[in-house]
Formats: C-alpha cells, sequence, structure tokens
C-alpha cells in the first residue's frame, strides 16, 4: 500500500516562504513521478509543479521562478520550495504519485497525499 504524507503548510505573509514535504512509503520511490498540485475553494485542482524519476521538472506559469520542486531519493522524499508568495496560493496543497509516469496538468498519478493548507494573508 503507497502512503504519501504531507508537512509544512500553514499561514504565512506575503512575500514569506514556506517548504512542504511529502514522505512516500510502500513502494519503490525512485521509479516514481512525482507532483503537487494545488485547489482553492470553489476553484479546480491544478498542478503547480511536477518532477520525473530523473529529475526533469515542470511548473505552472503561475509559479514559475518563485517555486522549487525537488526530490531526495535515500529519504523517499518531494519537497516543494515556495518563495515570494502571494494571497492567490491560498490552497490546499497536495502530493500526487504516478508510478513510471509524471503528473501533467491532465493525467495524474492513482496515489494521493491527505493535503496540507498554505494560507498567505497578512
Amino acid at each position: 500500500q503507497v502512503q504519501l504524507v504531507e508537512s509544512g503548510g500553514g499561514l504565512v505573509q506575503p512575500g514569506g516562504s514556506l517548504r512542504l514535504s511529502c514522505a512516500v512509503s510502500g513502494s519503490i520511490f525512485s521509479i516514481y513521478g512525482m507532483g503537487w498540485y494545488r485547489q482553492a475553494p470553489g476553484k479546480q485542482r491544478e498542478l503547480v509543479a511536477a518532477i520525473t524519476s530523473g529529475g526533469s521538472t515542470n511548473y505552472a506559469d503561475s509559479v514559475e521562478g518563485r517555486f522549487t520542486i525537488s526530490r531526495d531519493n535515500a529519504k523517499n522524499t518531494v519537497y516543494l520550495q515556495m518563495n515570494s508568495l502571494k494571497p492567490e496560493d491560498t490552497a490546499v496543497y497536495y502530493c500526487n504519485a504516478a508510478p513510471l509516469g509524471v503528473p501533467t496538468s491532465r493525467v495524474r498519478g492513482p496515489y494521493w497525499g491527505q493535503g496540507t493548507q498554505v494560507t498567505v494573508s497578512s
């Protein structure tokens, strides 16, 4: 059973930073493409960033240059470093795992974390 556990969300002022973590257990982490999605109230869930098993990355235009996705295969963990946060970044952030692939805006992996709330407000 694959399990994803997110952590690191919280309340931050505009311009601040947060780092989200997603720990994966129950499978061979290194073969998974990983992604971070977010869902704001009343909006659809959208892809924020993704990373392949080989380390190639992809970002939504809205976060390019501010967010960085990375992975540590030794720790079975994927991270999302979020800098220069804006109020419009407020959402529940979800970690997603795709075995032998990579999450995209249209195709999502079968495994999800429980979500972590990020609130950007003064």
